[in-house]
């Protein structure tokens, strides 16, 4: 047993020897959705957005990030600037827990291995999973369809990142997603024959939503000698 943990321990130790820089931490914010129900502002968070986030420094200028996240999508008619809008008075409010991977680039160089306070503009790009409920109206009521889908789409995350500390840095960021799929507001129900009867809304564009919020991230890792990519 003791020669199982010895080469574990050693195992684990080697790993991080040779790794690269890592950071590990949080988000906290709020969302909002943008689609046929309710307002129409681009950033106008009204619900709480939490959830964690992974990074893989591979150079100065760019890393791998890789989060999940849980908010609650709201929209209300009443709040929208479209007198049409207000008239219909549809309003919802349901989950959703996104997964993303992408890569993250610097617009300066940002090298965690130095004690220099720093600070960057970044941008954030890749491929989301939301996992949301279906759901449609009837008049103004919203009746379920008892089933979850998938909606895939495309983060675009504006920040701005500085280091509190050599070992924590904090950002602030504005993230759109645009989805490939209409079905989050129930404008376009998940089941074909309800498709013919309910949907309403424009046809030609689908949903988008938007985090806004904090991150806090830990960094950990030796300093490494960055690969070409």
């Amino acid at each position: 047993m003791k020669t199982v943990v010895s080469l574990i321990c050693f195992l684990f130790v080697s790993i991080l020897s040779f790794s690269q820089t890592y950071e590990i931490g949080g988000f906290l914010g709020g969302s909002n959705f943008i689609g046929d129900v309710g307002s129409t502002q681009f950033v106008n968070p009204n619900k709480i957005a939490f959830g964690g986030l992974f990074k893989w420094n591979r150079s100065p200028r760019h890393a791998l990030r890789a989060s999940l996240t849980y908010s609650t999508l709201s929209a209300d008619d009443a709040l929208s600037s479209d007198p049409r809008r207000n008239l219909r008075a549809y309003s919802f409010n349901v989950d959703i827990l996104e997964a993303s991977v992408g890569i993250e680039f610097n617009f300066l160089d940002f090298d965690l291995h130095t004690a220099i306070p720093m600070s960057t503009p970044y941008i954030y790009t890749g491929i989301s999973l939301a996992n949301h409920p279906n759901f449609y109206f009837t008049n103004i009521d919203l009746i379920s369809e008892k089933t979850r889908s998938n909606a895939y789409g495309i983060p675009i995350i504006l920040g701005l990142k500085t280091t509190l500390s050599r070992y924590i840095i904090l950002s602030l960021e504005v993230g759109a997603r645009y989805t490939f799929s209409d079905e989050l507001d129930g404008s376009e129900p998940d089941t074909e024959e309800l498709k013919k009867i309910v949907r309403f809304g424009n046809f030609n564009n689908n949903d988008w939503y938007v985090f806004s919020g904090f991150t806090l991230t830990y960094t950990f890792g030796r300093k490494p000698c960055y690969c070409s990519f």
